[in-house]
């Protein structure tokens, strides 16, 4: 037996542990829809948008960024905050790692971080040694957080220790920043896969799943989301250690915020989001948190 098909094997035992294959997508559906249609009116307060604008991590991620347009873009920010230095804080700005050295140097605010998306994002899709580069280039100018996406293709084709070793890798290449690993949720087809690829990241050691690039047509969705967060409360119940969660991919509107941030709220409780461990991935949905928590249009960002 191969080295490689012995760890696949040990990832299998992992996933029969976490019952990853009891799944069932419609039941799993039908679950997330029911505790949104029945909680989520009790999540529409200012309190709640307030927390919802701390989760933002603030997106630029363009085929037609360049320096100048990030420099705008982080001077944006900056401008916000010091007219209305009492408005809740976003968690990051959020770029591609090219760009980690301009935010670090132009950004004003304290206690925004700066993530950047690294690893060949994002498809994955290249040598791990060019991932492994990339991220501490990333960090190496300012980044405080490392976004990474899953090798997707291994993971389908069932080689679980290249996805692991790789998550391994480049969260040593970031010098130990959080890293978030981006599972792809809408090109896993399935809540057991979805579970199974939640699993294993956390078992390598992500700080925080993330649902989607963004970049491919299903990206975010509530299925995915509560799948994600009822694994992380089972790896809390089993690791004893919390990792976080990352709603990203098509969220555009304060309601499918609220959708997202009530899967949360009642499958992991005020706690984690309180922890800051809740983050939310988007560029036109601050604009519309702001413009309800300030009662007018305001548009900053």
């Amino acid at each position: 037996m191969s080295a490689n098909h012995f760890e696949s094997c040990k990832y299998l035992a992992v996933f029969d542990e976490y019952n990853c294959n009891e799944l069932n997508d419609e039941r799993t559906y039908h679950e997330a829809m029911h505790i949104i249609e029945e909680k989520k009116a009790l999540y529409d307060t200012d309190e709640v948008k307030q927390q919802l604008l701390q989760s933002v991590e603030l997106t630029s991620l363009t085929v037609t960024d360049s320096e100048e347009s990030i420099l705008k873009f982080t001077d944006r920010v900056n401008k916000f905050y010091d007219e209305h230095p009492d408005a809740p804080t976003i968690a990051t700005i959020c770029v591609y790692p090219n760009f980690a050295k301009i935010v670090n140097e132009a950004l004003e605010v304290e206690g925004i971080g700066i993530a950047c998306v690294s690893g060949g994002f994002p498809s994955s899709q290249t040598f791990i040694e060019v991932k492994t580069i990339e991220t501490a280039l990333a960090v190496k100018d300012g980044a405080t957080e490392i976004d990474m996406v899953l090798n997707v293709g291994a993971f389908l084709s069932g080689d679980y220790e290249t996805c692991a070793d790789e998550i391994f890798e480049i969260k040593s290449a970031g010098a130990e920043m959080p890293l978030k690993v981006i599972l792809e949720t809408g090109a896993l087809a399935s809540a057991a896969a979805i579970k199974k690829a939640s699993v294993l990241a956390m078992c390598a050691g992500a700080d925080f799943i993330k649902t989607s690039t963004g970049k491919i047509s299903i990206s975010a969705t509530p299925q995915a989301a509560y799948v994600m967060c009822k694994a992380i409360k089972q790896y809390k119940e089993k690791a004893g250690r919390w990792v976080g969660f990352k709603a990203a991919g098509g969220i555009k509107t304060v309601d499918e915020a609220l959708s997202y941030y009530t899967i949360v709220r009642e499958v992991l409780g005020q706690e984690f989001i309180d922890k800051g461990l809740f983050r939310i991935g988007t560029s036109s949905l601050a604009n519309k948190l702001v413009n309800e928590i300030m009662g007018e249009e305001i548009n900053p960002f």
